[in-house]
C-alpha cells in the first residue's frame, strides 16, 4: 500500500494542493484575466494620455492632479482633453485652465469638444494648443450669471421672518429672504462684471481674438461647431479619432500608445449596467439614471 502511495504521489500531491487551495487559484486566476497585458503593446507604458473634463465643473483638484501628473510624467509626449460639460463655478474652472496652460509649454495639448464645451469648461479649454469640436457639439456660452430666489412672499404666508446682525452694508448682500435692493444689484453686478471682463480678455488673449468685438464670440452666445469656429472658438472639427491623430502628429511620435482605461473599472461599469438592463426587465418602473 505504502509503495503504491509513493508512486501515484505525483499525481495525488498536487491534486490535494488543489482541493485544499482551490478557491484561492480561482483569486489568483481572476487576478490574472485582469491584469495580465493582452498583447505585447500592452507591456509597454503609454507615451499619450486622455483625461476627460465631464459634468459641472464644481471642484477640480482630482483633473488638476491628472494634468500636472501628466506634465512630470516623461513619458508622456502629449495630452488630450476630451470635454463634455456645460461648465460650472469660476474659481475651479479657472484652475483647471491654468493647469492646462502649465502643460501647454512643456508638452502638446489638443482639447476636443465630444459633446458640450460651455462657460466654464471653455474656460478651462482656452489655453490648448487647438480645440477641435464634434460636428454636433454646442460651443460658447461665455458669460457670468448670479441668482438667487426672493423667498419674501412663500415666508410671508408661512409666517416665518428673517433676523440677522451683521457689519458692513452689503453683507447681507444676495440674501433670498427680500428682494434685493438697487445699490446690492449694483454691488453683485460689479462682481459679475469683473467676472466677465476677465472671462472675456483671457479668452481673447488665448485665442487670439479681438477683446474690443467680444459681442461676437462672448455675450453669452451658443454656437453650433460650426458656427464657433468662424467666430475663432475653435480650430477644427472632427470626432474623437481625429482628435488623438492630431495629438499623435503634434507629438510627433512613431508608436503612439494610448492609456487604456483600468481593466477593474471597466468590469465594474459592465455589471452595473447588467444590474440596471437586469432591473429594468423585471421592475420597469425604475430607471437608473
Amino acid at each position: 500500500m505504502k509503495f503504491i502511495k509513493i508512486l501515484f504521489s505525483p499525481i495525488t500531491i498536487p491534486m490535494k494542493f488543489i482541493q485544499d487551495h482551490f478557491k484561492a487559484m480561482i483569486f489568483l486566476l481572476i487576478l490574472f484575466l485582469l491584469f495580465a497585458p493582452e498583447s505585447e503593446k500592452d507591456l509597454a507604458s503609454n507615451n499619450l494620455q486622455e483625461i476627460n473634463l465631464v459634468g459641472a465643473i464644481m471642484q477640480s483638484s482630482e483633473i488638476v492632479k491628472q494634468i500636472d501628473d501628466a506634465r512630470e510624467d516623461a513619458n508622456i509626449k502629449g495630452v488630450l482633453l476630451n470635454v463634455n460639460s456645460p461648465g460650472g463655478a469660476v474659481a475651479p474652472s479657472i484652475e483647471i485652465a491654468y493647469a492646462i496652460k502649465r502643460l501647454q509649454k512643456e508638452k502638446p495639448v489638443v482639447v476636443y469638444a465630444s459633446g458640450t464645451i460651455a462657460s466654464g469648461s471653455y474656460y478651462a479649454s482656452i489655453w490648448a494648443d487647438e480645440i477641435m469640436a464634434n460636428p454636433g457639439s454646442m460651443v460658447g456660452s461665455i458669460g457670468v450669471i448670479m441668482e438667487g430666489a426672493n423667498l419674501s412672499g412663500l415666508m410671508q404666508k408661512l409666517g416665518v421672518e428673517s433676523q440677522s446682525i451683521q457689519a458692513g452694508e452689503f453683507k447681507k448682500v444676495g440674501t433670498p429672504s427680500r428682494k434685493w435692493s438697487e445699490a446690492e444689484v449694483a454691488e453683485l453686478n460689479k462682481v459679475i462684471q469683473g467676472t466677465y471682463d476677465m472671462f472675456t480678455k483671457d479668452v481673447a488673449d488665448a485665442r487670439g481674438l479681438d477683446y474690443n468685438k467680444r459681442d461676437s464670440f462672448a455675450n453669452a452666445h451658443i454656437f453650433t461647431a460650426k458656427q464657433a469656429q468662424s467666430v475663432g472658438l475653435i480650430d477644427s472639427l472632427g470626432v474623437g479619432y481625429d482628435a488623438k491623430k492630431r495629438v499623435e502628429a503634434l507629438s510627433q511620435l512613431k508608436n503612439p500608445i494610448w492609456n487604456k482605461e483600468d481593466k477593474f473599472d471597466k468590469i465594474i461599469k459592465k455589471l452595473t449596467a447588467s444590474t440596471a438592463v437586469t432591473l429594468h426587465t423585471y421592475f420597469p418602473a425604475l430607471v437608473l439614471k
